[in-house]
């Protein structure tokens, strides 16, 4: 980098000085796009005085060859699988979603991570990882809607 390009680039980073504290506040990004299968049926939930949600489990599964490759081109094959949680909170594709994602069904979805903090029934406090989604891509054929 030159230094021309250098100051280009940090002045598309910085949003805002404040003068009082020097504060300096950069973009940043929080982004997630995740391919596999749905885990379970939607479920919309709705706690008091706040919009509804739309929650299903999706599955990613990670797979690799142990063992040396070049000697045992057919080495075991191990797989891990993933689950997470996702929330849609977007009236729009909430409503899509809760209608037509299914159990089994191949999705793409793009949003952010959100970590939070829950009390389970137990009055013990949990740790939750969310993606908050903000778009879902139908891979699979078996769309149907739930009345079907």
């Amino acid at each position: 980098f030159t230094r021309i390009a250098t100051n280009v680039v940090f002045r598309q980073l910085v949003r805002h000085q404040s003068t009082d504290t020097s504060l300096i506040l950069e973009r940043s990004i929080n982004r997630v796009q995740l391919l596999g299968r749905v885990g379970q049926d939607p479920v919309m939930r709705q706690v008091e005085g706040r919009n509804p949600v739309t929650i299903f489990s999706m599955a990613t599964n990670e797979m690799w060859r142990s063992g040396d490759v070049e000697t045992s081109p057919a080495g075991d094959v191990s797989q891990k699988t993933t689950w997470h949680r996702v929330s849609i909170f977007k009236p729009g594709l909430r409503d899509v979603a809760y209608q037509y994602v299914k159990k089994g069904s191949r999705v793409l979805v793009e949003g952010k991570l959100d970590y939070g903090e829950y009390v389970d029934k137990n009055n013990v406090r949990r740790q939750a990882t969310t993606i908050i989604a903000d778009n879902i891509v139908f891979l699979s054929d078996n769309i149907r809607g739930k009345d079907q």
